[in-house]
């Protein structure tokens, strides 16, 4: 009789957590989102949150400027450098209350974009070639574009 007790509450605390792992799983893949007027996702965030994300997409326009002018002018050294200063290396200034605010398909793009930066200054580096250069800058240029077209930034 004690031991079929023990099952029914052991059964019961393994429900729980279930719910509470399915919760915190479908909060990190939905975000602190609302529907848009103009079919896009709003993304509700703190002030500090909401600066800290533009900041950041500011940060990427004005390397993507940098970068393509160094492949313009055939310094991929330069453009290696400029692209590093927005790899991965940058994700670790994020706030921690970020992440579970920001919807997967965002958080996606934006590694993807910080990653994107990173295999570009590897390649300047290695493959020393610009049109490859320009061609990776290009392909990082269509996450911006997804991104901007899919997501705003909301502060509440």
């Amino acid at each position: 009789m004690v031991c079929m007790r023990n099952y029914k509450i052991l059964w019961g605390v393994i429900a729980l957590l279930m719910l509470a792992l399915t919760t915190i799983a479908y909060k990190l893949v939905q975000g602190n989102v609302t529907p848009s007027d103009d079919n896009s996702i709003a993304v509700n965030l703190s002030k500090n949150e909401r600066n800290f994300v533009l900041t950041e997409m500011r940060n990427f326009l004005i390397t993507t400027q940098g970068v393509s002018e160094a492949i313009t002018n055939k310094d991929l050294e330069l453009a290696a450098k400029l692209a590093t200063q927005a790899g991965m290396q940058t994700e670790k200034d994020a706030p921690s209350s970020l992440l579970p605010k920001i919807p997967l398909a965002m958080k996606t793009l934006g590694y993807d974009t910080h990653q994107k930066f990173d295999q570009i200054a590897s390649d300047a580096l290695q493959l020393k070639n610009p049109m490859h250069s320009r061609q990776q800058l290009d392909a990082l240029m269509k996450n911006c574009i997804a991104c901007h077209a899919s997501f705003k930034i909301l502060e509440r």
